[in-house]
């Protein structure tokens, strides 16, 4: 059997690095997959297709991201087992987490197929974009199925210290998801439908093949299908980790649909615009958020075995590596934003307006490796009450709220309307130094291990 990744001992940076390596190259191919769509779709078909897959890509993110966040409650519980060495429970908990996320993606599916057509018309997708945004939600809503089985597998590997088979899985999408969308979009001419499809069936295909790998290659513990039925307390434990993420992930996508649907009503070019800046953003943010996956594995083995000083000097270690490269990031999507827009985009209207977009981004880049690892951090010790809170209030407080009130300016630039998002980062890395505060006093005058107040 494969040996579980031991962090708990020995040193911190280069266990921790080579772990996030595997997930940056993984959320850099996952990323590939819209910017893949877009990318296609910019060249091959129009404008409408444009602004519908970067709309219907939108929503769907929103809804892997959930998928994911609860996912996470997967790779906290088992990496917390695994520090306090209760390996015997491991196969009982990934069977009751099949159960659970079976369940999620049934719903899920079923709400996005009925819902689709009053989603679009919420986000305000243009008039001449409306179909191909329609068709794009109700061909991925499809295969949630797939997306759900995905972010389930992915979340079981980090748990156990494994970052390389996601690596593996996301790979295998990422390939068959270029073909399928050149020969869907390019060939065939199916627009947005087509990237949507082509995107699915990637999905499909990394699952199936993963199962494959993982039935041949076996878990580091016992599991079968015995293992595979309800289990109250074990999924009681994974909501109780995962249900505030992705409650968070909820309401954040949300903030950012309600900003996409204030913007959408400026205009299709605006629309268009907004969409490349968005999956340049996706390639922006990789590094941060690789380390805060790395984090919340890392950290959840060392506070289940009560080691709080290493789970300390990590998250000094990720903050220092991902602010290194999130000043490179700012400096190129302040100052090249354009360049990086036409990689998607060939409408020089367009990428002009993605370019003053990615501006307000540049800014965010020097803030976001702060609020990443500080959630990495949180999110492993089980504090994603917390998470929640913070994540809600930077959203709801500031995001929604300042980006409304800048775009009822007249002729507003793009630039000033995504500043809100950098001015909520602000707010939520000013919550995550109190809280650290805070659980450090209560750390001093009890002489005990970390506690939440």
């Amino acid at each position: 059997m494969e040996k579980v990744q031991d962090f708990t001992r020995g040193k911190i940076l280069g266990p921790l690095l080579r772990f996030a390596l595997p997930v940056f190259l993984a959320l850099f191919l996952q990323a590939m997959y819209g910017a893949v769509d877009l990318m296609v779709v910019g060249r091959f078909a129009g404008t409408a297709d444009v602004s519908g897959v970067a709309t219907g890509a939108q929503v769907i993110q929103s809804v892997t991201f959930v998928l994911s966040s609860l996912a996470s409650g997967v790779t906290i519980l088992l990496g917390q087992t695994i520090g306090k060495k209760q390996d015997e429970k491991a196969g009982r908990m990934i069977g009751a987490a099949i159960i659970l996320f079976s369940v999620v993606a049934v719903s899920f599916t079923a709400l996005f197929l009925i819902l689709a057509g009053e989603i679009a018309k919420i986000l305000h997708a243009p008039a001449e974009a409306f179909s191909q945004t329609l068709q794009y939600i109700r061909i991925c809503a499809a295969g949630l199925i797939f997306v759900t089985a995905f972010n389930l597998l992915g979340s079981i590997f980090r748990g156990i210290g494994d970052s390389k088979m996601p690596l593996i899985t996301v790979a295998i999408a990422c390939v068959v998801n270029i073909f399928g969308d050149l020969l869907l979009v390019a060939v065939f001419h199916m627009g947005a439908a087509g990237a949507a499809a082509a995107t699915i069936f990637a999905q499909a295909i990394s699952v199936l093949l993963s199962v494959i790998i993982i039935i041949k290659r076996k878990l580091p513990f016992s599991f079968g299908w015995k293992d595979i039925r309800p289990d109250k307390a074990i999924v009681k434990q994974i909501l109780h980790f995962g249900v505030p993420i992705a409650f968070q992930d909820v309401l954040v996508s949300i903030s950012f649909l309600v900003i996409l649907a204030i913007i959408n009503s400026l205009g299709l070019l605006q629309s268009a615009g907004v969409g490349i800046a968005e999956k340049v953003c996706a390639f922006l943010m990789l590094v941060p958020s690789a380390f805060m996956q790395a984090l919340s594995a890392f950290v959840a083995q060392n506070y289940g075995a009560g080691e709080t000083d290493r789970m300390r000097k990590a998250l000094g270690c990720g903050m220092l590596a991902s602010v290194i490269v999130g000043i490179a990031m700012a400096w190129l999507a302040f100052f090249h934003g354009n360049a990086l827009a036409e990689i998607f985009e060939n409408d020089t209207a367009v990428t002009k307006l993605a370019a003053d977009y990615l501006r307000a981004y540049g800014v965010d880049c020097l803030l976001v490796p702060i609020l990443f690892c500080f959630c990495g951090y949180y999110s492993g010790m089980g504090k994603t009450a917390f998470v929640m809170a913070q994540g809600i209030a930077g959203a709801f407080c500031v995001r929604i709220p300042a980006a409304y009130l800048i775009s009822r300016i007249p002729n507003v630039s793009l630039f000033y309307i995504g500043l809100a998002t950098p001015a909520s980062t602000v707010l939520q890395i000013a919550m995550c130094g109190v809280y650290d505060l805070a659980l450090r006093r209560r750390n001093s005058r009890n002489g005990e291990g970390i506690k939440e107040p």
